[in-house]
């Protein structure tokens, strides 16, 4: 298995298989303290509408990253992921 550092992957874009919705780019990773292996990627998912908002952190588990390509991070993830976020619930409403 290759090695990338977190500048590297800050480079990949996130696609969810499950919908193909494409999330974002990795903007941070998760780290156990004890043992010091990754549990999670953080992505900022864009909330903003016409630029105007923010963007939402989007937490994604280890054991849900599918693999790691040249250019991307797949993983797979159900919609209820995107339920938690606060900018979803706006955008259902209009």
């Amino acid at each position: 298995m290759d090695r990338f550092s977190v500048n590297d992957l800050r480079e990949k874009e996130v696609i969810n298989t499950c919908d193909g919705r494409r999330l974002g780019y990795v903007y941070d990773v998760e780290v156990e303290a004890c043992s010091g292996q990754v549990v999670a990627i953080v992505v900022l998912f864009d909330c903003r509408v016409f630029g105007f908002g923010k963007c939402e952190e989007l937490v994604i588990p280890w054991d849900k990253i599918a693999c790691f390509g040249e250019d991307a991070v797949l993983v797979n993830i159900g919609p209820e992921i995107y339920e938690r976020l606060k900018c979803e619930g706006k955008s259902k409403k209009k």
